[in-house]
């Protein structure tokens, strides 16, 4: 017989909660919580999943991941957070509000200093550099209102700026070298949808008001003179990385190092989901191309009408990996290249820039998320169908 009292054992009983309570609190609401934070995430891991049950796992695997460019955006972002400790968007956000008077003004440096910066940034590294600076300009004007649309034209901006030089854009880079186009030749094809789309980016943007700009709050910060040296210097290894001038194994552990004895916070900081959402991309865009069926799709629709097709598939597996894909099954790359550079826009994995730009956004508006991709969407689509119809008439 049970030495336990009774009343304890009946105490113990009823105070015990059944194993479906500790399932739901501790697994069921925490995976709800994380799913409703990090949606693309979610959405990414479940297509990468659904492509590995077609393809099954061997070491073809480890060549999906493109580790320079997961270097570089590791780097970015964690000396992007070094700067901004140290409050240098604060102060060249006053500056832009000082020089240049008005909300429509400041919303078109800000989205044609991103355009330009693509051309030597590329797409990717000038959205890290430039969107934090948006964020501050309008926040410290107190016109949050806009920032979704200022966000989103900063990203067409890096999606379109680059697409008129070889290395702009890294779908360039690829096909400039797999085709063997001569430079002159190359500038020759890209050039009208890049002139269309620097008229509409400017048309665009000039359809905001001519708000007067005054600072919410006037806060003088000073720079610190031996930290801005040397965070710029860890800012320009990581570029330096881009164009394969620094090895990315050796810059990434030297930058690293670096913020680990000058800022801790900074590497805490580093947006992990977003490199987890490129990776789980990557995983999914490699299996997709390894599918039978996939592959037989493209080789017999792509020379139908290389330009559509080659932007509905950026609209499903994104434009760099679009580029490396669609050119085994054609020859016409003055079409491909028109094709998989007006295809970053359009869906939100279109491009992978434009994770970077939601990932950004969500950071400071969580609670507007649907307003961002309502507007995303119509903006971006609105601009595909012009560019797209324009180089339909050009071919």
């Amino acid at each position: 017989m049970s030495t336990i009292p009774l009343q304890r054992r009946r105490t113990f009983h009823r105070n015990r909660r059944p194993a479906t309570d500790f399932l739901k609190e501790y697994l069921l609401v925490p995976a709800a919580s994380f799913a409703k934070k990090q949606t693309v995430l979610c959405i990414a891991i479940a297509a990468m999943l659904a492509t590995c049950v077609f393809v099954p796992f061997d070491r073809t695997y480890l060549t999906y991941f493109d580790l320079r460019t997961l270097a570089t955006l590791f780097c970015t972002l964690a000396v992007v957070a070094a700067f901004s400790h140290i409050h240098l968007f604060e102060i060249i956000s006053k500056t832009i509000v000082i020089k240049l008077h008005t909300l429509r003004n400041a919303v078109l440096g800000l989205v044609l200093i991103t355009f330009f910066g693509s051309m030597l940034l590329a797409n990717d590294m000038a959205l890290l550099t430039f969107l934090p600076l948006g964020y501050f300009v309008l926040n410290s004007t107190g016109n949050k209102q806009v920032m979704a649309f200022v966000f989103i034209m900063q990203n067409i901006a890096a999606n379109l700026g680059g697409m008129v030089t070889p290395f702009g854009n890294p779908q360039n880079l690829y096909l400039y070298s797999y085709f063997h186009i001569d430079t002159a030749e190359f500038v020759r094809i890209m050039l009208p949808s890049f002139l269309a789309a620097s008229f509409l980016i400017l048309a665009v943007c000039l359809l905001v008001k001519r708000t007067p700009l005054t600072l919410k709050k006037d806060t003088s910060y000073r720079l610190p003179k031996k930290r801005t040296v040397l965070y710029s210097v860890l800012f320009i290894c990581s570029i330096l990385i881009v164009f394969r001038i620094i090895p990315y194994l050796l810059g990434t552990l030297a930058i690293t190092l670096a913020l680990f004895f000058l800022d801790k916070k900074a590497l805490r900081e580093v947006n992990y989901p977003l490199l987890g959402t490129f990776c789980a991309f990557f995983v999914f865009s490699g299996n997709l191309a390894r599918i039978p069926a996939v592959s037989s799709f493209f080789s017999e629709l792509l020379p139908v009408n290389t330009l559509l097709f080659g932007i509905l598939s950026c609209q499903l597996i994104s434009n760099v990996p679009s580029a490396v894909l669609l050119s085994h099954f054609t020859t016409d790359y003055a079409s491909l290249l028109p094709a998989v550079n007006i295809g970053g826009l359009g869906t939100l994995i279109a491009s992978l820039a434009s994770l970077i730009t939601f990932s950004e956004y969500k950071k400071h508006n969580p609670e507007k998320i649907r307003h961002y991709f309502f507007l995303f969407t119509v903006v971006n689509f609105g601009f595909l169908l012009i560019l797209f119809l324009l180089q339909s008439l050009l071919t």
